[in-house]
Parts: structure tokens; sequence; C-alpha cells
């Protein structure tokens, strides 16, 4: 079997979603893949190419007003010259954010990469993960402490820095990029089988 190809397609504003996308780069080469991290307002054409041999894309960006950032907006509508000709169609999808807010209307985001990756014709991969720190008995460094579902969320402080990002946000992010990487094998062994 080939080695999956997994490209973090990501802004971060001020590096907290930064460190973020490096988790979900660890967690996917953890698992076995060839990863590519791509900061969408740099994008090249060379790293579109990437995207387009990519068996996952994995979405990250800061939750600003209640949606991601400018930037992945910009890069979402650019992304359209790929919808034209499907070029996107039946790769993995999955995304991951960051606010100050424990909430911060962050599934809103998620939410956001989930229909980008719809019109695409992607397959989502969710968390996979039940909520923790939700009991007596949980705690926050719980993995998936925020409970979100659709993604990787994560809660940063907004008078620290990136390395303020909480230790359990880090190792969600790291789930989320193994468990992208075991599913592009599956699929990828489902092809081969079909």
């Amino acid at each position: 079997m080939t080695t999956p190809v997994v490209s973090i397609a990501y802004h971060s504003g001020y590096g907290h979603t930064a460190v973020l996308a490096e988790a979900v780069r660890a967690g996917a080469l953890d698992a076995g893949a060839e990863v590519h991290l791509i900061k969408v307002d740099e994008i090249t054409e060379e790293q579109w190419e990437t995207l387009d041999r990519s068996d996952a894309i994995v979405f990250g960006s800061p939750t600003y007003m209640g949606t991601a950032s400018g930037a992945f907006h910009v890069f979402a509508e650019a992304s359209s010259k790929r919808w034209f000709g499907q070029d996107w169609k039946d790769k993995l999808a999955a995304g991951f954010t960051n606010s100050a807010s424990k909430s911060g209307d962050k599934l809103h985001t998620l939410q956001f990469f989930q229909t980008l990756a719809a019109q695409h014709g992607m397959h989502w991969v969710n968390l996979g993960l039940l909520p923790g720190w939700n009991s007596s008995t949980a705690s926050e460094n719980d993995l998936n402490r925020l409970g979100f579902f659709a993604g990787a969320a994560a809660q940063s402080n907004n008078d620290q820095g990136p390395e303020g990002v909480h230790k359990a946000d880090v190792a969600t992010a790291e789930h989320l990029g193994r468990r992208v990487t075991e599913t592009a094998k599956v699929f990828a062994r489902g092809r081969t089988a079909a």
C-alpha cells in the first residue's frame, strides 16, 4: 500500500492555530502519512498541486467573528477552480479551529469546513471521540475537553501567545491527524479491493 498523503491547509493569525496544525501533522506522521503544511495566505501553485494529489486535506483556521478567518475564506473561494473540475472529489477532509472563548462559535467554523468539503465532493472525517471533561470524575486534560464532534477545537486565552495552547487541545489535534491518516489507509485498501 502506498503512503497516504495528508495536507494541512491552514491560516493562523497569531500562532495558536499553527500550534494545532503542527499537532495534526505530528499525529499524521505518527500514523505513517506523508504530510504537508500549507499556509493558505502564502499558498503557491506548487502547493495547490500538492493539495490536488493529496488523499486527505485537513482545513484549519482560527474562529474570528463566528467563522473562519478572512484569509481562509479567500483560500476557500480560490478553491473554486478545483471545484469546477471536481479535482478534490472523493478525497478525505477534516478540520480544526481555535478561539479565545470556550465556545466562541467554533462549531460554525467547523461546519463551514464541512460545507466546503461537501461542495468539493469530499468525505468528512469527524473527530471520533466522546466529549471529555463533562463529569465530576473528568478533567480539563481529557481529549476533546471542549466536547466537539465535527473536528478538533481548541481554546486559547487571548492574553497568551501560542505557548498557551492547552495541552489537551494539542493532543486532540494529534488524535485528528492520526484518525485522518488511518481513515485514508482504509479508503486506499477499499479502492484496491474494489
